[in-house]
């Protein structure tokens, strides 16, 4: 059962409502997608969304490593020798973890379309259901209140909001959050590597009533030795991103005394599903939880980051919302949501099918 050929195109997805982190403000979603079609016609579709400022890689560099000349490997491979072409990926495309997110997620699309089963009951599915935050990003407190007030009316439970302006200023919106809410909501907070050790001890202790679930990337990607030294409590509730870009990141963290007490696995930091499942492996053994994560996405790579997360036992929480604010996507399905839980929605592969005028 050989590949025949593979299609690669670029969509620009506009966002329906822009947000500011603590580094840049997002309004559009650049993603190259990637079709992989079997001699019988069976294909598998991926999605690769760079970030520069993350993981290193551009748009341009994800569409030059996917162009045909670095694709020709593939090409006459046989499907069934799937797990050694995910194998491969990294050795080919090394400095390109968007690029070989794409190629890793159509793959998997495709394998399990070929063995004619859901992508997380072939992975090995350890969980049903789990509910996403939704992300709130940089805004005063008006404004948070207000989108705040929109995402629990549509049924959403979990709240994640960005913060990394000045410890006041982030603790006066969770004040207020909390307060309007009590414990009806969740908190957590993504601060994008905007505090100092000295700011995130602050930080912990005037938000330390505000049940915060956990803190995702308080500090600088490379710092991890200021993060070893802070209190247990407080790396508890740390969740390692920017600082987690693959299986050796996750080692590295974990090694006493250990950098936090969260893993939160991006598919376009790592290189896709099969690097994904081998951190959450390292997470396990070192007794640290998972968080599956995203950035702006289309429903291709969120649903294949869903799979992923219910096939590992450690999993404790999603933070999926990626595709929930784009104005279109090139495809349908993956995954269902009704009061901000999700599932996989129980077809073959990544459950997801192609919108042609987007093709």
């Amino acid at each position: 059962m050989k590949i025949r050929e593979i299609n690669v195109w670029k969509a620009n997805l506009d966002l329906t409502r822009p947000y500011t982190i603590a580094f840049k403000t997002v309004s559009a979603v650049e993603n190259v997608l990637v079709e992989i079609t079997l001699e019988n016609g069976l294909s598998g579709i991926g999605a690769g969304n760079p970030s520069k400022e993350v993981v290193g890689e551009a748009l341009s560099q994800t569409w030059a490593a996917l162009q045909p000349e670095n694709l020709e490997w593939l090409i006459g491979q046989d499907i069934r020798h799937f797990q050694l072409l995910c194998d491969e990926l990294p050795q080919r495309l090394p400095r390109n973890p968007a690029a070989r997110a794409a190629l890793d997620i159509a793959l998997h699309d495709l394998f399990s379309k070929y063995l004619q089963v859901p992508l997380v009951s072939f992975l090995g599915q350890r969980l049903k259901a789990l509910p996403t935050s939704i992300t709130i990003g940089i805004k005063d407190v008006a404004e948070t209140l207000a989108e705040a007030e929109e995402y629990v009316g549509r049924g959403f439970t979990h709240l994640k909001v960005k913060t990394g302006q000045t410890v006041e200023q982030d603790v006066e919106r969770l004040v207020k959050l909390r307060e309007v809410y009590q414990d009806r909501v969740h908190i957590r907070i993504d601060a994008n590597q905007g505090y100092t050790a000295q700011d995130l001890e602050r930080f912990c202790a005037q938000t330390a009533l505000l049940d915060i679930e956990l803190i995702e990337q308080p500090l600088k990607a490379s710092i991890i030795d200021e993060l070893r030294a802070l209190p247990d409590a407080v790396k508890d509730l740390v969740a390692a991103d920017e600082s987690l870009l693959s299986p050796s990141d996750a080692f590295r963290l974990a090694s006493a005394p250990r950098a936090c007490g969260i893993y939160n696995i991006k598919l376009m930091k790592c290189g896709g599903v099969y690097a994904g499942r081998q951190i959450a492996s390292i997470a396990q053994q070192a007794n640290i939880d998972l968080m599956w994560g995203c950035n702006d996405e289309s429903i291709v790579s969120i649903s294949a980051a869903l799979h992923a997360a219910f096939s590992c036992p450690n999993t404790k929480y999603i933070d999926l919302d990626g595709s929930l604010d784009l104005a279109r996507d090139v495809v349908t399905g993956g995954f269902l949501l009704e009061n901000g839980i999700m599932r996989p929605n129980g077809k073959p592969g990544l459950g997801v099918e192609r919108i042609p005028e987007y093709a």
